[in-house]
């Protein structure tokens, strides 16, 4: 990891540790991804880690405002490196990956709901559900005839 994640992490005023270091270098790797898809990723590459330490790294970066939390309707939470800018997701209902989605309208925070109840709003999350490209394909390969000579 280079210094400026390094500084990065000194600003947020949190040490720097080799797990935070490696944790952010798999989110820049794997993004959208699983505390469990993390540790795993960690520990095939032979970085000795228990999950509770990647949760307690992962609990550390969020409430830093390092990483992002972004939470799908029954999925597990997933975390990405890009924070703080107010883009939205949209997510595969066949495979459930998860791809970004810039600002819908405007800048931050893209939506302005008719009645915001006398809260003064901050951040507008959004999430789109479709099927990706690459389920499509493979659904409509499935459907294909075979041609026989």
């Amino acid at each position: 990891m280079s210094i400026a994640v390094e500084e990065e992490l000194r600003r947020a005023g949190l040490r720097v540790t080799a797990g935070r270091i490696t944790v952010l270098a798999e989110l820049e790797r794997l993004p959208h991804s699983d505390a469990a898809t993390i540790h795993e990723a960690l520990v095939s590459s032979a970085v000795g880690t228990s999950i509770q330490s990647v949760h307690n790294v992962l609990g550390d970066l969020t409430a830093a405002g390092i990483i992002r939390r972004i939470t799908p309707a029954g999925s597990a939470a997933r975390y990405e490196r890009r924070a703080n800018d107010n883009h939205h997701h949209i997510v595969c209902t066949s495979c459930s990956s998860i791809a970004d989605v810039e600002c819908v309208v405007g800048h931050a925070p893209c939506l302005r709901p008719g009645d915001s109840a006398g809260y003064e709003i901050s951040v507008a999350e959004v999430t789109f559900w479709g099927v990706c490209e690459r389920c499509r394909l493979a659904a409509s390969l499935a459907c294909t005839p075979i041609l026989r000579p």
